[in-house]
């Protein structure tokens, strides 16, 4: 190693340049000006400082932030916005609490006054909405109908209002179920007033937030809440995951569904026009979803667990 060739003069005069420099943030010409030598020698001393391991940099964030795997997310999948956060993903509701808080702060840090937002039911959606600080008046836009579990969180209705009263914006909500029995009833509730007004407003939404369903059991709400043939009809198409109720193949193609006719939610043409979409997955499992989701160009940020996140970079 060159330290080790260096004598103890050089070591310290190394050492000193190097401090001016990372520490004290002086510019190379002025540390040439107090030593009495070149800037180009100051250079060499500074890249000699690295190769040596005299200097080390460390690139450490706190809130628990893998930095290292938030930009290889983002570099792989050319993403605006990767979050992962380094948690324990051994209790699903204390993980997805985590990545609520940390969606949340993502969310405050990224909007301004004139963006609108909209709002997908997700577990991991309704999370964030309860961390979220207030909003710069931000308007909210509901993109999918209510979903209600038996003692589960609240519905798209009760999470866009949540949020919307936090913003001080206004809430464009309706009241209808997101799949319906038939496509003719589907089409009936998309033209009432509410549920009309709503998607309105999706030509307005800048940023959106949603979860990432693998069409497996207990990996989409989705799917857990989904009749036996509509499971099936969608394996034999090919769907792998599902993004707030548009169905993808692994490879992130949206696939044509008839279970989609019956859905009161957004399109996958809908989406694709929203400036910023964030996907908020969770689970080693939904692997293959997230990948299909960043495959799909529909997802433009994501916030997630490491164990989740070196899980989708292990395969190209």
């Amino acid at each position: 190693m060159a330290d080790q060739q260096a004598g103890p003069a050089q070591v310290v005069l190394t050492a000193s340049i190097a401090r001016r420099y990372y520490l004290e943030g002086r510019s190379k010409i002025d540390i040439a000006g107090e030593f009495g030598m070149s800037r180009f020698k100051v250079a060499r001393l500074l890249e000699a400082a690295l190769d040596s391991g005299l200097v080390r940099i460390e690139i450490r964030a706190e809130g628990g932030i893998d930095v290292d795997l938030s930009m290889r997310l983002q570099d792989r999948f050319g993403l605006q916005h990767s979050v992962v956060v380094d948690t324990p993903d051994d209790d699903a509701e204390s993980l997805r609490e985590d990545l609520g808080r940390a969606a949340a702060r993502l969310l405050a840090e990224i909007l301004t006054p004139e963006d609108v937002l909209g709002l997908a039911w997700a577990r991991a959606v309704s999370a964030m909405a309860r961390a979220l600080p207030p909003l710069p008046g931000t308007p909210v836009v509901q993109l999918s109908g209510a979903l209600s579990l038996p003692g589960g969180p609240d519905t798209s209705v009760d999470v866009v209002r949540d949020v919307a009263r936090r913003s001080g914006g206004v809430a464009h909500v309706f009241y209808a179920p997101l799949t319906v029995p038939d496509a003719a009833t589907a089409r009936a509730l998309k033209g009432q007033p509410e549920v009309a007004q709503a998607f309105a407003q999706l030509p307005s939404v800048t940023k959106a937030v949603g979860g990432v369903g693998l069409w497996a059991a207990g990996q989409s709400t989705l799917y857990d809440t989904s009749s036996d043939r509509d499971r099936q009809v969608m394996r034999d198409l090919g769907v792998c995951a599902d993004i707030s109720g548009i169905f993808l193949s692994a490879e992130g193609e949206p696939v044509t569904t008839e279970l989609a006719e019956r859905m009161i939610a957004i399109s996958a043409d809908d989406m694709r026009t929203i400036p910023e979409v964030v996907a908020i997955p969770y689970g080693i499992r939904k692997a293959p979803a997230v990948r299909a989701a960043l495959r799909s160009g529909l997802v433009d940020g994501i916030v997630t667990h490491a164990t989740l996140a070196r899980a989708v970079l292990d395969r190209p």
